[in-house]
């Protein structure tokens, strides 16, 4: 071992020194890269060190394990950097897992924590260097304070024969005893070199199989509590049997050094050393059998890491959302918590592989729509296609290049003429060349030439995605690769035909619309937490929450505020009164007072648990917005308020907030129940019809659930007030007055007047009465009840179909087509930017389409021929323009 120091050490220190900053991955192939010189240059050192057995201790590594440090070997490194860094650290740590090991591991020690935005933040570091307290200055940017230069090169020196430190003005007493560390919440920050140099940058980032071991120590720790805890046994008595060792080895040693003459003679040193014999034998033995014991543990671990693995590509997934939209945050510790209830809730089963796909089955749907209901309609099924193909991609069922093609296409290596340019476009046929550059795909541009005309049916079919590929084709392809023809010949299907691929895959409950519920998010929340509505233009919650305030019984107890300029003092006021007395407190339109965000961040961190009342809840709504505080959007329960897509989705909102009594409130049921559907058939109608552009309406107006709400309690006021039905005061109430409010347009104004005609008839009392022209859209009979209607709304199909609109099938195509491409524009944000695509570097590849790009581009135009053609006349200024525009 003394031979082998050198080596160890030095590459450990090497550790130490450089390797904070980087990835696991990354450090372990620098790592391994230094050792292997360590054997090129003959410097002797141990077949395979590893800087926590060089430098760790077990015991303490496992009560940093206790204090909260997660258990995967990146974060055990980071904590034995920390502990032998000569400079003060600085974690890059956007889950909060350094943050929170830093203050349990401390609390003991009075650990004062505090920003660079306090405003006695120097006040509290001058009172930790005074008195050796640790601290810890959490949520820093990407620069620091330069009052803080001194602490951070620990420029001492002694006056009178004590060592001070000058702090801004003041010259203070350095107690040897102080302790720093700085935590950042940014996820990739960019430091200059001089703070890179002044403190030890450790990332603290989570990484897939960091994440992975700690969710397999959670799933086992909930499974098999008993293997955990022989597990943490095993830890102890092994770091005491080392210790005894240690003791009788020292014993030895100063008896040896201490005894004179002979040590034959010596019976004290004698009877020492048979006592060592023997408990060395003994700690031998056990040592065995304690090795056997870990392995008999590791191997049951190893049954549980199926749903660690599930757990840790959800979690990514979950992460990554931010990048489609600032107002996505999740915290680790929201994940956590639904990972640990999903183990409670799910289903119990008698073997162990069964039990695993319970557990997975129900995580990944509880999670999906826990997510959904704070993600905008537009980037739901997004959600739902990225979580089943990152699954398949785990399981190798999905190659890179093809996922690649569908999300960007590709780029062509020889251009061949358009078979059937009658139907077929030319950037379809350039989407076909460029898909037979894939293995699989070889001769499918040639196979297309060949099958023409069963191709042209598929392009014409009114179900492309559902129908069967001509030759080898259907059988030789599975689900997902079919999913790249059906993007070149119909990019207008490929949406319905990812929700096909979504439903077989994963689950057909992971396309069903998701509403939010108030009440069951109200239920999942605690006094801690705020409750976050996530507005888009032309939505209010704020009449659900006053009627949901209602039922709950607290509409007295109830203050709302809506934010602004100069607001933030009476906010304040009215969030510290509510938290004593136990009220809610609802703060409207946060994006309209950025300046006073981090006051509210302040605010919510400094909720006491303890003290808060539990009945407290904090509501606030905002649009999306970057000012809007991570911290609050990662731990608070958020809702998109949204009008759900597509009409079978709003006629489910609009019901599910009815309720029977309501149905049956009427004086005139049978005739109220039948124009109610009638009413909010309309509803959806109007706020669908946006989708088409000018097909639906010149300008695309925000309905909103208030016109809905209005017209409901008019129709039934009118309902109750006349003998017969007033269809015309009906008609005017709704159609000029409630939605034609919002009408600027003369033309839009006459097409809603015609549209609410289809709706508001006599013809409509009719339970025979069709809506459209396939029957599909119809009116019920008026004797159910409200879970009938509930019924029949579930039975409509999914994606509407045009003519409940009065518009041909062929207004979805464009409206499709550029859904399609948004959702993978959506999905390309998501994807990491550093991946090579079949040995090439991501600037070869874009060198590559560059040159195929230049090929097709076509050469400079002949002024000259074109004078010629075109001779520039007073009588013909059309050629004057085209002449001029050809020279520039």
């Amino acid at each position: 071992m003394l031979d082998n120091i050198f080596g160890d050490v030095l590459v450990a220190a090497g550790f130490v020194a450089y390797l904070g900053p980087f990835t696991g991955q990354y450090r372990t192939t620098l790592y391994e890269y230094w050792v292997n010189q360590l054997t090129v240059h003959h410097v002797p050192h141990t077949s395979k060190p590893t800087l926590i057995t060089t430098l760790g201790n077990p015991v303490k590594i496992r009560s940093w394990q206790i204090a909260g440090l997660p258990n995967d070997t990146l974060s055990v490194e980071n904590g034995v950097i920390n502990q032998f860094s000569q400079r003060w650290t600085h974690f890059i740590d956007p889950q909060g897992q350094a943050n929170k090991w830093i203050k349990n591991m401390e609390r003991e020690s009075g650990l004062d924590v505090f920003k660079l935005s306090d405003r006695d933040f120097l006040r509290s570091m001058e009172n930790a260097i005074r008195f050796g307290k640790p601290c810890l200055l959490e949520n820093v940017g990407e620069e620091l304070d330069p009052a803080l230069e001194p602490v951070l090169l620990k420029q001492t020196y002694k006056q009178q024969g004590n060592i001070v430190l000058k702090l801004g003005d003041t010259v203070i007493p350095y107690h040897e005893d102080f302790r720093m560390y700085i935590t950042t919440k940014l996820p990739n920050p960019h430091y200059s070199p001089e703070i890179s140099t002044k403190l030890t940058l450790i990332n603290f980032t989570l990484s897939p199989s960091g994440l992975e071991d700690q969710l397999l120590g959670q799933v086992v720790a909930e499974e098999r509590p008993d293997l955990e805890e022989a597990k943490n046994q095993l830890i102890v008595s092994n770091a005491k049997m080392r210790q005894e060792l240690k003791d009788i080895e020292d014993q030895i040693l100063y008896r040896l050094s201490s005894s004179e003459g002979n040590p034959v003679d010596d019976m004290e040193l004698i009877k020492v050393l048979e006592a060592s014999k023997m408990k060395a034998a003994e700690i031998q033995a056990k040592v065995r059998i304690a090795e056997q014991t870990e392995k008999d543990i590791d191997l049951t671990r190893m049954e549980y890491i199926p749903v660690a693995v599930r757990t840790q590509i959800l979690f990514f997934c979950v992460s990554d959302l931010a990048n489609v939209d600032p107002m996505y945050q999740y915290s680790l510790e929201w994940f956590l918590n639904i990972f640990l209830s999903g183990i409670a809730n799910s289903e119990r089963a008698d073997n162990l592989k069964k039990r695993i796909v319970n557990i997975n089955r129900y995580l990944t749907f509880s999670l999906y729509s826990n997510v959904c209901r704070s993600l905008f309609e537009k980037h739901k099924l997004m959600f739902a296609f990225l979580l089943c193909v990152r699954i398949m991609m785990n399981e190798g069922k999905i190659n890179q290049a093809e996922w690649r093609y569908l999300l960007s296409g590709g780029s062509i290596q020889t251009m061949f003429e358009n078979p059937a340019p009658q139907w077929l476009s030319d950037r379809a046929w350039r989407d076909i060349l460029a898909l037979s550059n894939l293995p699989t795909f070889a001769t499918f541009s040639n196979d297309f030439v060949m099958y023409l005309s069963e191709f042209q049916a598929i392009f014409d079919s009114a179900e492309p995605h559902r129908e069967l590929l001509p030759g080898i084709w259907n059988a030789y392809l599975d689900e997902f690769q079919k999913l790249l023809i059906l993007r070149c010949l119909r990019g207008d299907k490929v949406t319905n035909a990812m929700q096909d691929f979504v439903a077989t895959h994963l689950e057909p409950r992971f396309i069903e619309p998701q509403t939010a519920n108030l009440s069951a998010v109200f239920k999942e929340s605690n006094s801690t937490t705020p409750l976050i509505f996530v507005l888009s233009p032309g939505t209010d919650p704020a009449a659900d929450l006053y009627k949901f305030a209602e039922e709950m019984k607290f509409s007295k107890k109830f203050s709302a505020i809506s934010l602004g300029q100069g607001q933030g003092p009476r906010a304040e006021a009215m969030m510290r009164n509510s938290i004593e007395r136990g009220k809610w407190v609802f703060f409207q339109n946060c994006h309209l007072a950025p300046s006073w965000m981090p006051a509210l961040e302040r605010l919510i961190e400094h909720i006491n648990p303890d003290k808060v009342h539990r009945d407290f809840r904090l509501w606030l709504t905002s649009l999306p917005s970057n000012k809007f505080p991570v911290s609050i959007l990662q731990n608070g329960s958020k809702m998109t308020i949204k009008p759900p897509r597509g009409v079978k989705a709003n006629l489910l909102k609009s019901y599910n907030s009815l309720s029977d009594d309501f149905l049956h409130s009427c004086q005139k049921v049978v005739e109220f129940k039948s124009l109610l559907l009638s009413l909010c058939l309309f509803h959806g109608n109007a706020l669908e019809r946006r989708k088409f552009g000018p097909l639906g309406f010149n300008i695309p107006y925000e309905f909103t659930d208030g016109d809905l709400r209005i017209c409901i309690s008019q129709l039934k006021m009118f309902l109750d007030e006349y003998e017969d039905i007033p269809y015309k005061v009906l008609k005017y109430t709704a159609g000029e007055i409630n939605y034609g409010g919002r009408v600027t347009d003369d033309w839009d104004r006459r097409c809603v007047m015609n549209i609410l005609e289809d709706f508001y008839n006599p013809a409509v009392l009719s339970s025979e009465h069709s809506y459209s022209n396939s029957g599909i859209y119809h009116q019920i009979p008026p004797t159910y009840d409200l879970n009938g209607y509930l019924s029949y709304i579930k039975s409509l199909p999914l994606n509407d179909m045009p003519e409940i609109f009065g518009l041909h099938d062929n207004a979805n195509i464009t409206f499709a087509q550029n859904e399609t491409f948004a959702l993978f524009n959506a999905i390309l944000q998501l994807q990491p930017k550093s991946s090579s695509m079949g040995g090439q570097s991501r600037e070869e590849l874009v060198e590559d389409v560059a040159e195929n790009i230049l090929l097709q581009v076509p050469g400079p135009i002949e002024l000259q021929e074109v004078t010629k053609k075109f001779p520039v006349l007073y009588e013909e200024s059309m050629n004057t323009v085209l002449v001029q525009e050809v020279i520039r």
